[in-house]
């Protein structure tokens, strides 16, 4: 899941972050962001003229400010960009790699800036190996997972996806609570997230049957 079109992106010290409750970027993925938030609107203008990168990272509370966040996020760098004539920014983020948090830095902007460490994740550039992983029982467990949520899929297109860039697509839109999110975009390589994926859907599918269950 490579971006044919741009050069590795270089690496800043410090991003600007942009908090997102179950939401994770990985590495390759691509994010579609509605930003209408005036500190957030402020955060990509400025992020146009510097880059482009910014790190997006889950809260890993619900406490007020300043609020706690999980110490692992992703680097995304826009790639696509519009706005609305209501003012809002309809953009597009490309995974480059994920990092660990730093320092929080002083600044007078109305976001987050934070010091940044890429040392555990630099293969995260590199295209990764495609796992030999059981697709169909991947697929199997996803039919009726989708079906529960109300999630529409070309099941068709599934099946020839390349398994990097399915792996990470349904990491990123399959509707998992938070620290199943977080625990996905830390999985070590690209196989023990395909095998966690495949054990938290399976574990969904057997909660939703038992809530079935107990209706009857």
């Amino acid at each position: 899941m490579t971006e044919p079109v741009h050069p590795l992106p270089a690496l800043p010290d410090v991003l600007p972050l942009f908090p997102l409750s179950s939401v994770i970027l990985l590495p390759g993925g691509r994010l579609p962001l509605n930003v209408f938030e005036p500190r957030y609107l402020t955060l990509v203008e400025d992020a146009l003229g510097r880059g482009r990168m910014i790190g997006i990272v889950q809260p890993s509370s619900d406490q007020a400010s300043p609020q706690p966040l999980f110490q692992v996020g992703c680097a995304g760098r826009i790639v696509s960009f519009s706005e609305t004539e209501d003012g809002r920014f309809l953009l597009t983020l490309f995974g480059v790699c994920r990092f660990r948090l730093g320092e929080e830095q002083i600044s007078p902007a109305p976001y987050r800036t934070v010091a940044v460490h890429w040392q555990d994740f630099l293969a995260d550039r590199h295209p990764p190996e495609s796992p030999a992983y059981d697709r169909e029982r991947l697929l199997s467990v996803l039919r009726p997972y989708f079906k529960a949520h109300g999630v529409n899929a070309d099941w068709a297109a599934l099946q020839v996806t390349p398994a990097e860039e399915l792996i990470a697509s349904l990491a990123m839109v399959c509707p998992l609570p938070p620290n199943e999110k977080q625990a996905l975009l830390e999985a070590p390589s690209l196989l023990a997230r395909a095998d966690l994926l495949l054990t938290l859907l399976e574990m969904a599918c057997l909660s939703q049957d038992g809530e079935e269950g107990a209706r009857h």
